[in-house]
This record gives structure tokens, C-alpha cells and sequence, in this order.
């Protein structure tokens, strides 16, 4: 019979802010009809995009906002 032991460690994750981390981007979106805006490191070309999409397009009023923000996980003390 084989015998092991395990050790266990606690983990923290946080959002990724080092030098290396992927940028963080904005996409707005319109529920009404599913266009799109680019995707930019900026959140108020998302809201520019959507009050001009409004201004074409009177009856599309509900947008939603889609965020990615790179996370990253670091180890703690083993246990």
C-alpha cells in the first residue's frame, strides 16, 4: 500500500494590474437590435457609440456594457 501526504495553500485572485497584463477593454452593445461598437481601452467611446447609434435609430434605447478585466491568481502559504 502506497502512502502519500498532502499539503494544501491558500490562493488570493485579483485583478491584473502588472506592466504584462492584458489591457483592460470596453464593448457596448445594443439590446435592441445586437450591433456592436469596437473594442476600446476607453469606456466612454462606448457610451459616444451608443448616442449616436440612438440618434439613428430612435427606438433603441436599452445598451449593455460589456467589460474584460485580465485577473490573475497568486499562491499563499502552505498550510
Amino acid at each position: 500500500m502506497t502512502r502519500a501526504t498532502y499539503r494544501f495553500r491558500e490562493h488570493t485572485i485579483m485583478p491584473d494590474t502588472g506592466p504584462d497584463a492584458e489591457p483592460l477593454t470596453f464593448v457596448m452593445q445594443c439590446v435592441t437590435c445586437d450591433a456592436r461598437c469596437g473594442v476600446s481601452g476607453n469606456a466612454d467611446a462606448g457610451a459616444t457609440w451608443a448616442l449616436a447609434h440612438l440618434r439613428n435609430n430612435p427606438g433603441h434605447v436599452r445598451y449593455r456594457e460589456h467589460i474584460t478585466r485580465p485577473y490573475k491568481v497568486e499562491p499563499g502559504a502552505w498550510q
